[in-house]
């Protein structure tokens, strides 16, 4: 198989990563799959991906960013695309800062990681929005910043927001993109 067809996807969410994964094989990928990071380095060894498609939110509180840096600093040429239920400004600015090519929000198909491999440049033709941000959407991105920064640790989020464990616990799923 061509070695520039090959795909790394980092996925905690079984059903999802089977479905992904199936998906990319039918165009001609050569797919392997980690759960999580801690699985990457043995994946990296054997297997020398040129794409990869990490879930930000991994399980256990673990944040796709730091699996973005890794993968990034493996092979600075492989195109990373982070997929997100849990979008925000503080996620993508982070994500691209440590190397991933795009950053899609949930749901994603196979196409729109594909386009995002595709695309090198950034598109200054984006229109603008004429909407002012609302508070809501201020709110959610403080609380997606301190998530980053927290490590996406849930307890130690609410510590620094101030606030009851549970009520961000609340918050999150009211936000909840699916």
């Amino acid at each position: 198989m061509d070695a520039e067809r090959r795909l790394l996807i980092v996925e905690d969410d079984d059903a999802f990563a089977t479905t992904l994964s199936r998906s990319f094989e039918r165009r001609g990928y050569s797919v392997v799959r980690a759960a999580g990071l801690a699985e990457v380095p043995a994946l990296l060894a054997s297997h020398r991906p040129d794409y990869a498609v990490v879930d930000l939110k991994l399980a256990h509180g673990a944040s796709g960013l730091s699996c973005v840096q890794a993968l990034h600093a493996h092979d600075e040429r492989m195109l990373i695309v982070v997929l997100t239920g849990y979008a925000s400004i503080a996620t993508a600015v982070e994500a691209i800062k440590l190397g991933a090519r795009h950053y899609l929000a949930k749901p994603a198909n196979t196409d729109d990681i594909e386009e995002a491999f595709a695309r090198a440049q950034g598109d200054a033709g984006v229109g603008l929005t004429a909407r002012t941000t609302s508070i809501k959407t201020l709110e959610w991105e403080h609380i997606h910043e301190t998530m980053a920064a927290s490590s996406f640790n849930i307890s130690e989020t609410a510590r620094r927001l101030g606030m009851h464990r549970r009520t961000l616990a609340r918050k999150l799923e009211k936000q909840r993109i699916k």
